[in-house]
Formats: structure tokens, C-alpha cells, sequence
């Protein structure tokens, strides 16, 4: 990717965003799905 001087700031908070964001998805998914899973193993 070209690194353009006056984009780099919002990019970089972008990606700042978009990191944070992923990250607390995944930890979300992560907490429901040992849920899910032990729901499903305790119906079996």
C-alpha cells in the first residue's frame, strides 16, 4: 500500500478502530461460543 502523507493520520486511527473493534468481537464470540458449546455438550 502507498503511504500517502495526508491519509496517514486517519489511517492509522482507522486501523486503531478497526483493531479494537475486532478484537473485542472476537472475545465476545470467543465467551459465547464456550457457552454454546457447553450448552450443546450438556444437551448430548
Amino acid at each position: 500500500m502507498p503511504q500517502m502523507a495526508p491519509l496517514n493520520w486517519t489511517s492509522l486511527f482507522i486501523y486503531f478502530i478497526v483493531i479494537f473493534f475486532f478484537f473485542n468481537v472476537m472475545t465476545y464470540f470467543l465467551t459465547t461460543n464456550k457457552s454454546i458449546n457447553n450448552k450443546i455438550i450438556f444437551k448430548k
